[in-house]
């Protein structure tokens, strides 16, 4: 019998040993790599906001941030003239766009802080939008509303599609929704609140120092 203990392993194949060396070095070089891209990916991709929730405070504490970047419906609703908006018309600006009706008496309510947001805002990059979604037969009851309520203007969504086309759905009225200059939602409030103090503001204010 020949003794094969100190023969060599054939040319073009690798020892155990050998394989299990490349094997390591492979998956520190993919480490590496992997750490590598997320350097690269942190010095060129902006930081998202995703401290909106540490400026909110008293009733700004309900707000919820989303989870993804979701932009706003492109469902069509309507000025007082009839004249078919879209929420992507609002881009460029902090758009605070509220869902109410008059038969909804939380909604009704916080119309007057809203009214002393949008004149708080006056000359800045910053649009509130308040849509009734109101029936047809209650659209003249809603512009009568709003008209009271200056400088809102008076949007209507008749066919309520809105609310349901919302990422998720609008739970229930009044609904609140804050997008970015860049059309997507930076934060949510379910329920009636007071949008004309303080607390509202900080929030407002740090979405369009944002951008």
């Amino acid at each position: 019998m020949n003794d094969h203990s100190g023969a060599k392993p054939p040319v073009g194949k690798t020892t155990g040993g050998g394989f299990l060396k490349w094997a390591l070095w492979g998956v520190a070089l993919i480490g590496v790599a992997a750490v590598l891209y997320i350097i690269v990916q942190a010095s060129f991709k902006p930081e998202q906001d995703a401290s909106l929730k540490s400026v909110a405070r008293g009733e700004m504490r309900k707000l919820v941030t989303p989870v993804e970047a979701t932009v706003a419906p492109a469902n069509t609703f309507y000025d007082a003239a009839g004249k078919p908006v879209r929420a992507a018309d609002f881009n460029g600006k902090v758009l605070v766009l509220n869902l109410w009706a008059t038969w909804c008496a939380p909604c009704v309510a916080e119309m007057p802080t809203f009214a002393k947001l949008a004149a708080g805002y006056a000359g800045k990059p910053v649009a509130v939008v308040a849509i009734s979604v109101d029936t047809p037969k209650d659209v003249e009851k809603a512009k009568a509303f709003i008209g009271q309520h200056a400088p809102l203007a008076f949007y209507s969504d008749p066919q309520m599609k809105l609310p349901f086309s919302l990422n998720p759905p609008a739970a229930g009225m009044p609904t609140t929704i804050i997008y970015g200059p860049d059309g997507v939602e930076r934060g949510r409030l379910s329920g009636s609140a007071d949008w004309s103090g303080e607390d509202a503001r900080a929030v407002i204010d740090h979405v369009l120092a944002a951008g």
